[in-house]
Protein backbone atom coordinates (compact mmCIF):
# COMPACT_ATOMS: atom_id res chain seq x y z
CA UNK A 1 0.00 0.00 0.00
CA UNK A 2 1.25 3.48 -0.86
CA UNK A 3 1.93 5.90 1.96
CA UNK A 4 2.10 9.66 2.29
CA UNK A 5 5.47 10.97 1.25
CA UNK A 6 5.03 14.50 2.61
CA UNK A 7 4.36 16.04 6.01
CA UNK A 8 0.95 17.12 4.74
CA UNK A 9 -2.18 15.30 5.84
CA UNK A 10 -4.86 17.44 4.19
CA UNK A 11 -5.05 18.37 0.51
CA UNK A 12 -7.30 21.22 -0.62
CA UNK A 13 -8.05 21.16 -4.36
CA UNK A 14 -9.03 23.90 -6.76
CA UNK A 15 -11.59 22.75 -9.35
CA UNK A 16 -11.23 24.62 -12.66
CA UNK A 17 -7.83 24.01 -14.22
CA UNK A 18 -6.82 21.53 -11.53
CA UNK A 19 -9.40 18.73 -11.43
CA UNK A 20 -11.16 19.50 -14.71
CA UNK A 21 -10.49 21.53 -17.85
CA UNK A 22 -13.48 23.90 -18.22
CA UNK A 23 -12.13 25.91 -21.16
CA UNK A 24 -14.99 25.48 -23.65
CA UNK A 25 -17.80 26.26 -21.24
CA UNK A 26 -16.15 29.20 -19.50
CA UNK A 27 -14.81 30.89 -22.63
CA UNK A 28 -18.12 30.50 -24.46
CA UNK A 29 -20.04 31.98 -21.52
CA UNK A 30 -17.54 34.85 -21.20
CA UNK A 31 -17.67 35.55 -24.92
CA UNK A 32 -21.47 35.74 -24.89
CA UNK A 33 -21.55 37.90 -21.76
CA UNK A 34 -19.02 40.37 -23.17
CA UNK A 35 -20.92 40.53 -26.46
CA UNK A 36 -24.06 41.55 -24.60
CA UNK A 37 -21.98 44.27 -22.95
CA UNK A 38 -20.83 45.57 -26.34
CA UNK A 39 -17.40 43.91 -26.39
CA UNK A 40 -16.59 41.42 -29.16
CA UNK A 41 -13.81 38.91 -28.47
CA UNK A 42 -13.14 36.64 -31.42
CA UNK A 43 -10.15 34.67 -30.15
CA UNK A 44 -11.14 32.09 -27.53
CA UNK A 45 -7.62 31.89 -26.07
CA UNK A 46 -7.92 35.52 -25.01
CA UNK A 47 -10.64 34.40 -22.60
CA UNK A 48 -8.58 31.67 -20.87
CA UNK A 49 -7.83 34.35 -18.27
CA UNK A 50 -11.39 33.83 -16.98
CA UNK A 51 -10.46 30.32 -15.83
CA UNK A 52 -9.58 30.44 -12.15
CA UNK A 53 -10.24 33.93 -10.79
CA UNK A 54 -13.53 34.89 -9.14
CA UNK A 55 -15.89 35.95 -11.92
CA UNK A 56 -16.55 39.46 -10.64
CA UNK A 57 -12.80 40.09 -10.46
CA UNK A 58 -12.34 38.98 -14.05
CA UNK A 59 -14.81 41.48 -15.50
CA UNK A 60 -13.47 44.29 -13.32
CA UNK A 61 -9.77 43.55 -13.72
CA UNK A 62 -9.66 42.58 -17.39
CA UNK A 63 -12.25 44.96 -18.85
CA UNK A 64 -12.47 47.80 -16.34
CA UNK A 65 -16.12 47.17 -15.43
CA UNK A 66 -17.62 48.93 -12.46
CA UNK A 67 -19.17 46.76 -9.75
CA UNK A 68 -22.61 47.23 -11.29
CA UNK A 69 -21.39 46.44 -14.80
CA UNK A 70 -19.53 43.38 -13.55
CA UNK A 71 -22.61 42.17 -11.69
CA UNK A 72 -24.68 42.47 -14.84
CA UNK A 73 -22.02 40.69 -16.92
CA UNK A 74 -21.90 37.88 -14.36
CA UNK A 75 -25.63 37.45 -14.80
CA UNK A 76 -25.23 37.14 -18.57
CA UNK A 77 -22.37 34.67 -18.04
CA UNK A 78 -24.44 32.45 -15.75
CA UNK A 79 -27.43 32.39 -18.08
CA UNK A 80 -25.34 30.22 -20.38
CA UNK A 81 -22.82 28.62 -18.04
CA UNK A 82 -25.26 27.39 -15.38
CA UNK A 83 -27.37 25.58 -18.00
CA UNK A 84 -24.90 24.35 -20.63
CA UNK A 85 -21.39 25.61 -19.99
CA UNK A 86 -20.68 23.71 -16.80
CA UNK A 87 -20.96 20.44 -18.76
CA UNK A 88 -18.68 21.68 -21.60
CA UNK A 89 -15.85 20.45 -19.47
CA UNK A 90 -13.37 17.59 -19.35
CA UNK A 91 -11.75 15.79 -16.43
CA UNK A 92 -7.97 15.75 -16.58
CA UNK A 93 -6.77 12.29 -17.49
CA UNK A 94 -5.62 10.33 -14.45
CA UNK A 95 -6.91 12.73 -11.80
CA UNK A 96 -9.58 10.28 -10.57
CA UNK A 97 -7.03 7.50 -10.16
CA UNK A 98 -4.63 9.84 -8.35
CA UNK A 99 -7.36 10.95 -5.95
CA UNK A 100 -8.10 7.31 -5.11
CA UNK A 101 -4.42 6.60 -4.50
CA UNK A 102 -4.04 9.65 -2.29
CA UNK A 103 -7.10 8.75 -0.25
CA UNK A 104 -5.90 5.16 0.18
CA UNK A 105 -2.54 6.51 1.37
CA UNK A 106 -4.27 8.43 4.15
CA UNK A 107 -4.59 11.96 2.80
CA UNK A 108 -7.76 13.89 3.54
CA UNK A 109 -9.14 15.37 0.31
CA UNK A 110 -11.17 18.59 0.20
CA UNK A 111 -12.34 20.96 -2.54
CA UNK A 112 -11.80 24.72 -2.26
CA UNK A 113 -13.26 26.47 -5.31
CA UNK A 114 -14.54 29.96 -6.09
CA UNK A 115 -17.48 28.46 -7.99
CA UNK A 116 -20.89 28.69 -6.28
CA UNK A 117 -21.42 25.51 -4.28
CA UNK A 118 -24.38 24.10 -6.27
CA UNK A 119 -22.48 24.48 -9.57
CA UNK A 120 -19.27 23.01 -8.13
CA UNK A 121 -21.20 20.03 -6.82
CA UNK A 122 -22.90 19.47 -10.19
CA UNK A 123 -19.57 19.43 -11.99
CA UNK A 124 -17.95 17.09 -9.48
CA UNK A 125 -20.90 14.71 -9.50
CA UNK A 126 -20.99 14.75 -13.30
CA UNK A 127 -17.42 13.38 -13.35
CA UNK A 128 -18.00 11.06 -10.36
CA UNK A 129 -15.47 13.05 -8.34
CA UNK A 130 -17.70 14.37 -5.53
CA UNK A 131 -17.62 11.09 -3.59
CA UNK A 132 -13.84 11.23 -3.47
CA UNK A 133 -13.80 14.34 -1.25
CA UNK A 134 -14.57 14.67 2.43
CA UNK A 135 -15.98 18.16 1.88
CA UNK A 136 -16.76 20.47 -1.03
CA UNK A 137 -15.96 24.05 -0.06
CA UNK A 138 -17.07 26.80 -2.42
CA UNK A 139 -18.55 30.27 -2.71
CA UNK A 140 -22.23 30.76 -1.90
CA UNK A 141 -24.89 31.59 -4.49
CA UNK A 142 -25.00 35.06 -2.87
CA UNK A 143 -21.20 35.32 -3.32
CA UNK A 144 -20.48 35.78 0.36
CA UNK A 145 -17.01 34.22 -0.03
CA UNK A 146 -15.65 36.43 -2.82
CA UNK A 147 -11.96 35.51 -2.53
CA UNK A 148 -10.12 32.20 -2.59
CA UNK A 149 -8.78 33.00 0.88
CA UNK A 150 -12.40 33.23 2.11
CA UNK A 151 -13.16 29.81 0.64
CA UNK A 152 -10.01 28.23 2.08
CA UNK A 153 -10.71 29.65 5.53
CA UNK A 154 -14.27 28.33 5.31
CA UNK A 155 -12.98 24.83 4.56
CA UNK A 156 -10.44 24.98 7.37
CA UNK A 157 -13.05 26.07 9.91
CA UNK A 158 -15.84 23.73 8.80
CA UNK A 159 -13.59 20.68 8.64
CA UNK A 160 -11.69 21.18 11.87
CA UNK A 161 -8.42 21.97 10.13
CA UNK A 162 -7.85 25.48 11.48
CA UNK A 163 -5.24 24.21 13.94
CA UNK A 164 -3.66 21.91 11.33
CA UNK A 165 -2.47 24.55 8.87
CA UNK A 166 1.12 23.29 8.89
CA UNK A 167 -0.18 19.92 7.66
CA UNK A 168 -2.51 21.33 5.03
CA UNK A 169 -1.70 22.40 1.47
CA UNK A 170 -3.68 24.06 -1.33
CA UNK A 171 -3.33 22.58 -4.84
CA UNK A 172 -4.25 24.89 -7.71
CA UNK A 173 -3.24 26.32 -11.07
CA UNK A 174 -3.61 30.09 -10.65
CA UNK A 175 -2.17 32.86 -8.50
CA UNK A 176 -5.48 33.20 -6.64
CA UNK A 177 -4.98 29.70 -5.20
CA UNK A 178 -1.45 30.53 -4.07
CA UNK A 179 -2.27 33.96 -2.67
CA UNK A 180 -5.37 32.58 -0.96
CA UNK A 181 -3.31 29.82 0.62
CA UNK A 182 -0.69 32.26 1.86
CA UNK A 183 -3.38 34.54 3.31
CA UNK A 184 -4.87 31.56 5.13
CA UNK A 185 -1.46 30.51 6.44
CA UNK A 186 -1.02 27.27 4.50
CA UNK A 187 1.41 26.05 1.83
CA UNK A 188 0.56 25.72 -1.84
CA UNK A 189 1.37 23.46 -4.78
CA UNK A 190 1.08 25.16 -8.16
CA UNK A 191 0.16 22.78 -10.99
CA UNK A 192 1.40 23.78 -14.43
CA UNK A 193 -0.93 21.56 -16.47
CA UNK A 194 -3.77 24.05 -15.91
CA UNK A 195 -3.98 27.72 -16.88
CA UNK A 196 -1.27 29.36 -14.81
CA UNK A 197 2.34 29.66 -15.94
CA UNK A 198 5.54 28.82 -14.14
CA UNK A 199 6.28 32.55 -14.03
CA UNK A 200 2.91 33.23 -12.40
CA UNK A 201 3.53 30.57 -9.78
CA UNK A 202 7.00 31.91 -9.07
CA UNK A 203 5.90 35.53 -8.82
CA UNK A 204 3.05 34.79 -6.43
CA UNK A 205 5.24 32.58 -4.25
CA UNK A 206 3.96 29.02 -4.65
CA UNK A 207 5.62 26.75 -2.10
CA UNK A 208 6.37 24.27 -4.89
CA UNK A 209 5.25 23.50 -8.44
CA UNK A 210 4.64 20.36 -10.48
CA UNK A 211 4.42 20.06 -14.26
CA UNK A 212 1.81 17.33 -14.66
CA UNK A 213 -0.41 14.86 -12.82
CA UNK A 214 2.20 12.06 -12.64
CA UNK A 215 4.64 14.58 -11.12
CA UNK A 216 2.01 15.53 -8.53
CA UNK A 217 1.62 11.87 -7.66
CA UNK A 218 5.36 11.43 -7.24
CA UNK A 219 5.55 14.51 -5.02
CA UNK A 220 2.82 13.29 -2.69
CA UNK A 221 3.36 9.54 -2.84
CA UNK A 222 6.89 8.97 -4.06
CA UNK A 223 7.82 6.36 -6.62
CA UNK A 224 9.36 6.73 -10.04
Amino acid sequence: MERRKTEYENLLWDLDGTLTDPAVGITTAAQLALRRCGIEVGERRELFKFIGPPLMDSFRDFYGFTDGEAERACGYFREYYNVRGLFENEMYEGIDTLLDRLSAAGYGLYVATSKPEPIARQVLEHFDLARRFRFIGADTTEHLRPTKADVIEYVLERCGLADKRARTVMIGDRKHDVIGARTAGIDSIGVLYGYGSEEEMRECGATMTVRDIPSLGRLLLGGE
